[in-house]
């Protein structure tokens, strides 16, 4: 019942503990119950909406960076992961196998907002060795989420 739970609220946090049991064909109080338990656990760690600031009149900057570091004796990867994640620019770290070890996923009101972050912040950390940054230049689908559908071409062929 747990795994159900998690795949409805991931789809749409907004879903009413009742119409969840009704979904499940369980009583609601078994829902609640579950679902303190997963935000106890921290199996449930929050509830986001999902915008689309393109739509919006925000201006807003998203980069992807990759991240190669040192990691710390007898701590890894995690201790240069927390430093790196209480940022507030800092939306995600993701520890990664290949060429690099994390990626950091960063907003910012203006290119040169996180340019400034990545030199004066981020590359300034003892631990990190180098940094590639990739600015997002548009947003397609994110968290499973379409954000415009791609119009099909609806042209005739005309063939010579």
């Amino acid at each position: 019942m747990r795994l159900k739970i998690l795949e409805l609220l991931e789809k749409n946090s907004r879903l009413a503990t009742k119409d969840i049991a009704i979904m499940l064909g369980v009583p609601q109080d078994e829902v609640e119950k579950e679902i303190k338990e997963m935000e106890k656990e921290q199996v449930i760690c929050g509830y986001n909406t999902l915008i689309n600031w393109d739509k919006t009149n925000k201006d807003l900057v998203t980069a992807l960076i990759e991240v190669k570091v040192t990691p710390q004796r007898g701590e890894g990867f995690d201790k240069i992961a927390e430093r790196i994640y209480r940022f507030d620019e800092v939306k995600a770290v993701y520890l990664m196998s290949g060429g690099f070890d994390l990626t950091v996923i960063v907003e910012g009101k203006t290119l040169k907002d996180v340019a400034l972050f990545v030199s004066q912040k981020l590359a300034t950390l003892d631990s990190v060795l180098s940094t590639s940054t990739h600015f997002v230049l548009k947003k397609y689908k994110d968290h499973g989420i379409p954000f415009e559908e791609i119009k099909k071409d609806e042209r005739m062929v005309v063939s010579p």
